[in-house]
Formats: C-alpha cells, structure tokens, sequence
C-alpha cells in the first residue's frame, strides 16, 4: 500500500515515524531542512522514556510527488488542508482514503467539497511538537487515535489494522462525530485558554478553572444545539487537564508563542459563528477570540 502523510510537526511525525515500521511504502511529505534532515538521517522521535529513529520510503513536497496515493494521513494545521490537496489533487482519486487528523470538527465536510476520494473523520489525542529540525517530541502517556466513517467501514477497519500493527493505540467509534467533538471540546477550551493566560493547561486549570469550565459548558451547548451530547464530557475535560504535565500546553500556544500563524479560527472562530447561526449566546468565547484574533493578526503583519 501507498502511504502518504502530510504534515510532519508533532503528530504527523509521530504516527509516520511508527507508520515506517510497516512493510508498505511510507512516503512522508516535508519542505526545507526538515525534509532535507528526515532524508539523511532520518525522523528523530523523543519520549519520555527512550527515543528513537525512524526512515521512510522517501521525503517530498507535495507539489512533487509522482503517483496516485491509496491512503493519506492529513495532517496539516487546519489553515493549509485546502492548499496541500490543491497540490495533490493529481495524486487523489476516488479510491484514495484520507483521514485528517488537523484539529477541528468540520474537515471531511471541507475536504469531501475539494476532492473526490473516501473520506473518515479522524482526531488524535497526543501531546508532541516539532521541537526542531527532523526532531519530535511526545509528552506523557496520552495517544489515542479515532477515525471513521457510516458509508467507508472496511476503509475505517483497514487503516485500524495499519495501526494495530505499529502498536499505535485507535478506536473507530459507533458515533464518530460525537467522538470528534468530545476532543474538540477539550483542545477549543484549552487551546483558547493556554493562548490568552499564556500559560500550560495544568495553570489553567489551577488558576482560572471558573473561565475553563464557563468556556468548555459554551462549546458543549453549541455542540448540544448540533444534535451532539457532550455534556458529561465537561467535567472529564476538568479532569484530564489537572492531570497533564506541569509544562504540557496547546498547540496554538506554541504556535503564539513562536510567533507562527495559528488556528484561531478553527479553534475559537468557529464556535462563535456556529453560536451565531444557531443563536446561542457564547460570550465568554467570543471574548477570549477577540483578544487572540487580533493577537493573531498582529503577528501575521
């Protein structure tokens, strides 16, 4: 099988890294001295506990690979998912199966309108990042793949079978949409949160837990007026952030704080226009998106 996977920072290194491991061609997509790094040396993975080194078949750009694909991993942020398939569109046919893992809960809507291919839906639970050139590093314990789709089960049972034998932790839930948006719910709050205190989730959560559990309940009633029930999943999210690593934050406020384009937009943005359209006050998002959207601008400039 031809395994693409678009975006190499913290996850998309971190599931190809193991998905070399596979017998099947493992093609990853990069630019710069990232790929130039990844294709002499290889892609190196840091964990808590050990660290390791891990090949592909070979290293691209997108605008340059030759071939059809069978199976696209996207993992892209969510701003470049339209530019990265504009460049594989002559790579992409309708057997191709893509699973996203970019945060967010409306991309195999997005994608389904730019290409015709099978599409699941598809979110990880992981703490990593690029930490620097041909270098990954995860924090903690926490992985835990899902992906999906009603009308694409053997498409869904295949790429479980891929990462059962890279030992890479997945479920394909009953409700995948549900499941999607449970994860949201969390890196929405929390993303948001980490950016505006500029802070970990851990300090979030000790110290501005009444805006943390106002926020998650916004996302939850957008999510509820939707048809989606996360309520329960409220309090889980309190949970789980008292747990995480002292220094464990968010990706977008890595992404603040180096100075890097963020997905503001996927991640307060589309609560606030969702909430909009539905007329469901959300003003506690509306006000935290505010401030990071200029924030984001600013740094654009």
């Amino acid at each position: 099988m031809r395994i693409v996977v678009a975006g190499l920072g913290g996850v998309g290194g971190y599931i190809g890294a193991h998905l070399c491991k596979l017998e099947d061609e493992v093609i990853f997509l990069a630019r710069g001295e990232h790929a130039k790094h990844i294709k002499e040396i290889g892609l190196l993975v840091k964990e808590d506990d050990h660290e390791w080194v891990a090949h592909p078949n070979s290293v691209t750009k997108a605008e340059g690979l030759e071939g059809k694909i069978e199976l696209l991993f996207l993992c892209v942020k969510s701003y470049d998912i339209e530019a990265v398939l504009a460049d594989l569109k002559k790579n992409i046919t309708h057997e191709t199966i893509i699973v996203p893992f970019a945060n967010g809960v409306e991309h195999k809507a997005r994608i389904d309108a730019l290409v015709e291919a099978k599409v699941l839906h598809g979110a990880v639970y992981i703490l990593a990042h690029k930490e620097g050139t041909g270098v990954v590093v995860k924090k903690g314990k926490v992985f835990a793949a899902l992906f999906g789709a009603p009308e694409y089960p053997e498409e869904s049972a295949l790429v479980a079978s891929l990462f059962e034998q890279v030992g890479l932790r997945h479920k394909t839930p009953q409700n995948i949409e549900e499941a999607i948006w449970k994860k949201y719910l969390f890196i929405s709050a929390f993303g948001a949160l980490t950016s505006y205190f500029d802070t970990t989730m851990r300090n979030v959560y000790e110290l501005h837990k009444n805006w943390a559990e106002s926020l998650l309940q916004e996302i939850a009633d957008v999510a509820e007026a939707k048809g989606i029930d996360i309520q329960d999943e409220v309090p889980k999210a309190l949970k789980t952030a008292s747990s995480l690593p002292e220094d464990a934050s968010s990706s977008m406020h890595l992404d603040f704080q180096n100075n890097k384009r963020t997905e503001v937009e996927t991640l307060c943005g589309y609560v606030v226009r969702e909430g909009k359209s539905l007329r469901l006050p959300t003003p506690m998002m509306a006000k935290v998106y505010g401030v990071l959207k200029q924030k984001s601008a600013r740094q654009a400039s």
